[in-house]
């Protein structure tokens, strides 16, 4: 048995403060207008087995499990299950693939999974977990932040701020040129936030030169935890994805005919805390063994810009074609809404496929302290994109 991906849907991302273009909404509200909006776009979601959905903070206004709450805001059927998790960044592409993995052992007939966060409501660590702060870790597994994280990958792996400047302009121009073709097909406007409001489309690279690395202070708030080291620190902030309120949400289910795409094969794999942002290389090896297929084999890429690091490596270490990787733009650009990220880069990756009417795409996640998540799908259909858009 397969599983297919009938619809995947996502809001745009809206800047994490107060005045920002989706703060006035609740979380549950971003997940049960995607679920309408499904419907309106002709899915069943009526009688879901079960609605998975990751976040990272859950607490606050995510706090009191956000998926049971966004369930009775979207109006499911009492029967339907609901599951919140939390795998930090790559939490809703773990959603899909459990949704999957459901569905393919018999034990669901369709399940909504996907994730939300409103950053907005809910700031960067603010459930203050005691990990954070622990100093009775060694200190291969004590917290990094991943901003300090990424510029000692820098530094190890000899990416330069140049290739970083070049990562983050080409993510601003393609999050720009994506505007009104079909790439953004499956982006649904909320609260009348219609746009990415975190890009900055007038972004150059003289602009991106002039800034001062960002994290410098933070790496003397962790002196510790690193050792003693000193880190060259090469990030800015225009090199990380903003802090962004978004959810997106994909309808799985076991029934080819209405689907778009047919998920190949999923993979998670945990990393070196150490190296914190590499374990997605890993489940990205995993996901493409699993499928039996080569980089070269796909038509789209969607890969997690979680900080211009893991772009620049990504594209230097495995050489895949330019042209085919994250050609609607990328979180460096767009922001990163910690628990949607995966199914965000699920529904661009089908929109992207579908406007270049291509087979196979891959998404890869992944996040902080050494977690990852890779999958590949097979497009079925195209309903709303034709063949020879760009």
């Amino acid at each position: 048995m397969s599983a297919f991906i009938y619809d995947a849907v996502r809001t745009p991302r809206g800047k994490a403060r107060p005045d920002g273009g989706l703060a006035a909404l609740k979380p549950q509200q971003l997940v049960s207008g995607l679920v309408r909006a499904m419907a309106e776009r002709g899915a069943d979601v009526s009688k879901p087995d079960a609605l998975i959905l990751g976040a990272v903070g859950q607490i606050g206004a995510q706090g009191g499990h956000i998926a049971l709450i966004s369930k009775f805001d979207a109006k499911l059927p009492d029967e339907t299950a609901a599951l919140s998790i939390n795998n930090y960044c790559v939490s809703s592409l773990t959603a899909i693939g459990q949704a999957a993995a459901a569905v393919v052992s018999g034990q669901a007939r369709s399940v909504l999974a996907g994730g939300v966060e409103m950053m907005s409501r809910v700031p960067f660590m603010a459930d203050n977990a005691d990990y954070y702060a622990d100093a009775s870790y060694d200190r291969r597994t004590r917290y990094i932040p991943v901003a300090l994280a990424a510029d000692r990958l820098a530094e190890d792996s000899g990416v330069s701020r140049a290739e970083l400047d070049q990562a983050a302009l080409a993510s601003q121009q393609r999050t720009a040129a994506a505007e009104g073709t079909p790439l953004v097909a499956s982006r649904i406007a909320l609260g009348g936030l219609n746009q990415e409001e975190c890009a900055r489309p007038a972004t150059s690279l003289d602009s991106l030169s002039a800034l001062a690395p960002a994290f410098v202070a933070l790496g003397d708030d962790y002196h510790d935890a690193l050792g003693g080291r000193v880190i060259d620190h090469r990030h800015t902030v225009a090199h990380a994805p903003p802090m962004a309120d978004g959810a997106a949400l994909a309808l799985i289910g076991a029934e080819d005919a209405p689907a778009r795409a047919r998920i190949v094969a999923w993979a998670e794999s945990g990393g070196d805390p150490a190296q914190s942002l590499t374990a997605g290389f890993t489940a990205m090896q995993r996901v493409l063994d699993k499928a039996r297929l080569r980089l070269a084999d796909l038509d789209r890429i969607e890969f997690m810009e979680a900080f211009g690091v893991t772009i620049v490596k990504f594209m230097r270490d495995f050489k895949p074609d330019p042209a085919k990787v994250n050609v609607g733009g990328g979180h460096i650009a767009k922001g990163h809404p910690m628990g949607a990220t995966g199914a965000m880069l699920v529904s661009s990756l089908l929109d992207a496929l579908d406007a270049c009417g291509g087979r196979y795409g891959l998404v890869v996640a992944t996040g902080a302290s050494g977690v990852g998540s890779a999958m590949i799908v097979e497009r079925r259909r195209s309903p709303m994109a034709k063949k020879d858009t760009p």
